[in-house]
Formats: structure tokens, C-alpha cells, sequence
């Protein structure tokens, strides 16, 4: 399975201190207020780069490539064996989303993601979905029962190495990260701003999207994900 997730860390170079010589009395005092200022900026940008991390996010933000994945077993919603590699996904959009069938948030949100992706077929747009929770029944046998028992339309699949899962930061299920063409994150999240589907008024998913295949930025490119916790091995 490939990975890809190298974040190049900004460091800051620590000055030198140069002994000033006995015919320039004032040159080190001249010099000194500007070496306080810059050592305090240094410091400054080390405590306050966050680097390679969203709002939300810890791992990744909006803007950066987005994780390569590769050889994930999943099934489809005809139950059929299959695997799931983003390099193989040709549509423009990819909304890739974690999952854990045993939260009861993915199980309120699932009726919408079934329709999400429904609205979107024939669109170029690919949702998938991915979980990688360490029990049992989040696993690939339990999943092909849920797709069938739910009637999921999309890809799902079970990564028991966990990489996906912590190459891209994913903390809550369900949780959103859709990506364009040139597969960069451009959001990442929530689906929409309340578990019931009654009071939604915010639809983050769907305006995500609908910029991307309009050739538009994403206004609203980060959200705080709200769910279960994801389940990584100890």
C-alpha cells in the first residue's frame, strides 16, 4: 500500500553572536536591539506555525495534496469484492468520507449520504467510503451486511493497517475530505451543520462540490467534524 504525506517542516535558524572588536565600542550595541527583535520573531514563528495543519484538522489542511491510498479491500454495493486506490479514480471529484457502521451519527447521516450520492451520479463526481476502526463490527464482513441491510450506493472499504485514517487526520465518523482534479483537498468535515435532517441549514458538503465542478473556490472549506471517535489500535 503507498503512502504520501511529507510535510516539509519550516525551521528557523538560530543567530550567531559575533564578539565585537575593542576599536568598535559600539558596534554590538548598535547591533543588539535588532538581534533581541529577531530572535523574538523566531521564536514567535515557531510557537505559532502550525505547519501542515487546518483549523480542524491536526494532520492536513485545505490546499495540500491529498494522501495517496492504494489496495484497500472493499465491496461494492452489489456486494462484490473490489479495492479501493485513488489513482484509479477517474472521476473530477472524489468525496471520500470515514465511516463506522456501529456510530449512530453515520447511521443518521446515511440516508443522506445514499442520497448525496445519487444526486451526483453521472456528475463526475466518485464518493467512497472508508473505515478504519479497530472492532469487529466495522470490519469488511460487517460491512458487506450493512451496505445490504442499508442499501449504501457507493464503495466502501476497511483499512485494518489504520494508515489511511492517520495520513489524513481523521479523528470522528462520519468525516468528510473532498478532493478535485488535481486530487488536492479542498474541503474537509461535517456534511452538514446537524444530525437532524430537519434542521439542517447548512450544507457543506454540497457546496464543496457544487464549486468545484462549477470551476469556483469552496467559500466554506473547513468545518469542524462531529461523531463517533475513530478507533485506532493502541
Amino acid at each position: 500500500m503507498a503512502w504520501a504525506l511529507i510535510p516539509d517542516r519550516l525551521g528557523v535558524r538560530g543567530t550567531e553572536r559575533f564578539a565585537s572588536a575593542p576599536h568598535q565600542p559600539h558596534f554590538s550595541q548598535e547591533f543588539a536591539p535588532m538581534r533581541k527583535m529577531f530572535l523574538s520573531l523566531a521564536a514567535l514563528a515557531l510557537v505559532a506555525s502550525p505547519a501542515f495543519a487546518g483549523r480542524y484538522n491536526k494532520v492536513v489542511s485545505v490546499g495540500e495534496k491529498a494522501p495517496t491510498f492504494s489496495g484497500i479491500p472493499a465491496t461494492t454495493k452489489a456486494g462484490e469484492d473490489t479495492s479501493l486506490t485513488l489513482s484509479d479514480i477517474k472521476e473530477d471529484v472524489v468525496v471520500l468520507v470515514f465511516l463506522g457502521n456501529h456510530c449512530p451519527v453515520v447511521q443518521a447521516y446515511q440516508d443522506r449520504i445514499i442520497e448525496f450520492t445519487n444526486d451526483y451520479k453521472g456528475k463526475n463526481v466518485k464518493v467512497v467510503g472508508v473505515s478504519v476502526n479497530d472492532l469487529d463490527s466495522d470490519r469488511l464482513p460487517a460491512i458487506k451486511n450493512y451496505m445490504k441491510e442499508k442499501g449504501s450506493n457507493y464503495v466502501y472499504g476497511y483499512d485494518e493497517s489504520q494508515q489511511i485514517g492517520k495520513a489524513y487526520g481523521a479523528t470522528n465518523t462520519p468525516q468528510f475530505f473532498v478532493l478535485d482534479k488535481d486530487r488536492v483537498i479542498r474541503y474537509t468535515g461535517a456534511m452538514d451543520d446537524n444530525m437532524n435532517e430537519a434542521k439542517v441549514q447548512k450544507t457543506y458538503l454540497r457546496d464543496a462540490v457544487d464549486a468545484l465542478l462549477k470551476g469556483e473556490s469552496v467559500e466554506v472549506s473547513e468545518t469542524q467534524p462531529k461523531g463517533c471517535g475513530v478507533k485506532y489500535k493502541r
